[in-house]
């Protein structure tokens, strides 16, 4: 008796980055409490951005609910997202 042919199934090209070549992210999320004016400021002092890039960082985090406040290196972001804590906002670190 002949067993049936089964074509090998293709395996599809996913174009993604390893996780472990992903840079890490500072995230920040949105709260009830803190002032859009006092975040703004916030990222200016932390992060040296503009008024304009910091008011659009801020905006993003009040309208979608977080941002994405700086890249790089976990042990940076870590560092990032402490100082973000000590300013009252809630920030957390992941893999971009």
């Amino acid at each position: 008796m002949a067993l049936p042919q089964v074509a090998p199934a293709e395996t599809p090209q996913i174009e993604e980055v390893p996780a472990d070549d992903r840079p890490w992210v500072t995230i920040v999320w949105d709260d009830p409490v803190n002032l859009m004016s006092y975040v703004t400021w916030v990222f200016q002092k932390l992060f040296g951005y503009s008024h304009d890039k910091a008011e659009q960082l801020m905006m993003d985090v009040h309208n979608k609910g977080k941002a994405i406040v700086s890249t790089g290196a976990r042990e940076r972001m870590e560092m990032d997202a402490s100082q973000l804590h000590g300013y009252g906002l809630w920030a957390t670190v992941d893999r971009g």
